[in-house]
């Protein structure tokens, strides 16, 4: 194998790799998190269960694991891990470019969960988490269920049946990180509801508008990369791309000019064939009322 043949896929590869990064980012997001509520509990220095505190651990990195796994498992196969990269080029399943892309990916994804968790939760449990922080938390964790509806379900592939199922572990695990925090609302009926009724005893019930809202952006955002870029294009993909949705940029443009021929045809309508608007709106009026109507531009 020559050398330049190597650098074949190098789009494709690269595109991969993004994916991978942002994979890796919310898999270790999940995880970590957890770990950090974990250690936090004030209980495991009073005595409390250490076989609770393993358990709940190895919980959080198992499920985040699943989770993730099963939303970009049909982009990258999901190793999010550089030894089992390492694995895969061993046995031929990856190239060597490929290799080297989806390590890199996998650091940065990894320093980017660490960042974002050092700057989410420096604090103590609940105590030492501000407004912001909660903002962000929220639409972290909603921007992963939005994934995982969009990737489960919303597109069309063998596993749609058991989209619920990759759903409802996913909203788990974003709870395993993110309930002792912000209380994981991710739906802003869900925490408007209780706090309606109970005369909205929180001050900042804000964060649970403005968090999940722009998880919404974001989560509708990575999927709209995806779709652009064509992430079934890699071999032994089983999306179904005609009963799954569209590249939602090509949707926006579409909408953009119909909406342009509208607005150029109306302008059109009123201005008549002439060149005075004015004319063409009396000449209207009086085709409306059923009087004889001069045409003549002049």
């Amino acid at each position: 194998m020559s050398f330049t043949s190597h650098f074949s896929s190098f789009k494709v590869d690269a595109e991969a790799a993004v994916v991978e990064f942002v994979g890796t980012t919310v898999f270790l997001l999940l995880g970590l998190g957890g770990i950090q509520v974990a250690k936090g509990d004030p209980t495991t220095d009073s005595g409390g269960s250490t076989i609770e505190q393993v358990l709940y651990i190895s919980t959080c990195m198992g499920l985040s694991l699943l989770v993730s796994a099963w939303l970009f498992f049909r982009v990258t196969g999901g190793p999010f891990n550089p030894n089992i990269t390492l694995a895969l080029l061993l046995v031929g399943e990856i190239k060597p470019l490929q290799f080297v892309l989806f390590c890199i990916a996998q650091m940065l994804g990894a320093i980017a969960a660490s960042g974002l968790l050092l700057a989410l939760t420096p604090g103590p449990l609940s105590n030492g988490v501000n407004p912001a922080q909660g903002v962000f938390i929220e639409m972290f964790i909603t921007t992963a269920l939005v994934l995982a509806v969009l990737m489960l379900a919303t597109e069309k592939h063998h596993a749609t049946p058991f989209a619920p199922v990759g759903i409802g572990l996913t909203l788990f695990a974003c709870h395993l990180w993110a309930v002792s925090y912000t209380g994981a609302g991710m739906n802003t009926a869900r925490s408007f509801g209780p706090a309606a009724v109970t005369g909205f005893p929180y001050p900042k019930h804000w964060v649970y508008w403005v968090g999940p809202c722009l998880g919404s952006f974001l989560g509708a955002g990575f999927y709209s990369i995806f779709k652009h870029y064509r992430y079934w294009s890699r071999p032994d993909q089983t999306t179904d791309t005609e009963k799954s949705p569209g590249d939602p940029s090509d949707t926006a443009k579409s909408t953009v000019g119909s909406n342009t021929n509208r607005a150029d045809k109306l302008s059109r309508d009123e201005h008549g064939d002439g060149t005075n608007g004015h004319i063409g709106i009396d000449q209207k009026l009086e085709k409306e009322r059923g009087r004889p109507v001069n045409d003549s531009p002049v």
